[in-house]
């Protein structure tokens, strides 16, 4: 390679290239896990709460070896896709499917639970089945830092889900909203999050419900992003497929629209190749007012105003 590049989240030049390559030709019998848990132990690469990041050490192997730069070892089964062939759990409880309908007001409050955690898995198994049903994307198992919600009306019935993790690693649009360069991107994206899923079921017709749920969750989505992950969020993101959907919620809840995505995925490659996607709304909403300040790396550590939690 010539000089250096950015892939997953680090800059890779020819010192990191080196060291790839010298794991692999030591250890030849290793699979290749064990090699992106020697990298990731070897770079200290690791998450702010002190996890290590071998599954992102797997994918930048992975990204090294379809550029013809290493060499892995040949896969000793089949790419763990975990949704790709679960088979639903059966669950503890039936899902009401009856319309719910009529005014806001009638079904509030609201109950918000955090499913991700072990001690929650009973709900994240509906949180699940819900969003594999019902969600047009369907769900896929979230990897690295992620909060998943499970709404509840009054009566116990649950009416939508949400999910948030990490943010897309380039948007033109968003990183000129925000005054980003490559390089501060890189270093501040994990300030970030973004909305992959906002399902309202179904068989839920209650004007306003999708708004008032996007306000209540971004109420506290920073501060249990903080007690989970130990560092603060300052800004989430989502993507509103053009054909599909309005983005209405969002625009009631005071997301702010900054542009459009160009069409193409992070699969597209160095040799001209691209994957053509659907255009999608990038909607932006900031959890602190001097958001674009602290993303650019003026006192990054700082707790947001409460207000705007």
């Amino acid at each position: 390679m010539n000089g250096s590049e950015v892939i997953q989240g680090r800059r890779i030049g020819a010192e990191e290239l080196a060291q790839v390559r010298g794991i692999l030709a030591a250890q030849p019998g290793w699979s290749r896990w064990r090699v992106s848990v020697e990298l990731a132990q070897l770079w200290d690469w690791r998450t702010h709460t002190g996890q290590l990041k071998d599954m992102a050490a797997r994918t930048l192997l992975l990204k090294l070896d379809q550029r013809g730069w290493i060499h892995l070892p040949p896969r000793r089964r089949a790419s763990p896709n975990r949704m790709r062939h679960k088979r639903m759990p059966v669950l503890g409880e039936p899902v009401c499917e009856e319309l719910l309908g009529g005014r806001l007001s009638g079904w509030l409050p609201l109950t918000f639970t955090e499913v991700s955690a072990p001690a929650a898995a009973g709900e994240r198994a509906l949180f699940e089945v819900l969003l594999q049903r019902h969600h047009y994307l369907s769900h896929r198992s979230p990897v690295g830092e992620n909060l998943q919600y499970l709404v509840r009306e009054r009566g116990g019935r649950p009416v939508a889900c949400l999910l948030f993790g990490a943010a897309a690693w380039q948007c033109a649009d968003r990183d000129r909203y925000i005054g980003w360069d490559a390089a501060t991107r890189v270093e501040h994206l994990y300030l970030l999050a973004n909305n992959t899923r906002f399902l309202i079921l179904p068989w839920v017709r209650v004007p306003h419900l999708a708004s008032h749920v996007l306000s209540r969750v971004t109420r506290r989505l920073n501060a249990d992003w903080q007690r989970k992950y130990g560092h603060p969020l300052y800004l989430l993101e989502t993507f509103v497929q053009r054909d599909r959907f309005a983005g209405t919620g969002y625009q009631a809840a005071n997301w702010l629209r900054v542009g459009q995505t160009k069409g193409r995925t992070r699969q597209d490659s160095a040799a001209g190749k691209h994957q053509q996607t659907p255009l999608k709304d990038i909607y932006l909403y900031p959890l602190h007012p001097r958001f674009a300040e602290r993303l650019r790396g003026a006192n990054p550590t700082s707790t947001p105003c409460r207000k705007h939690l």
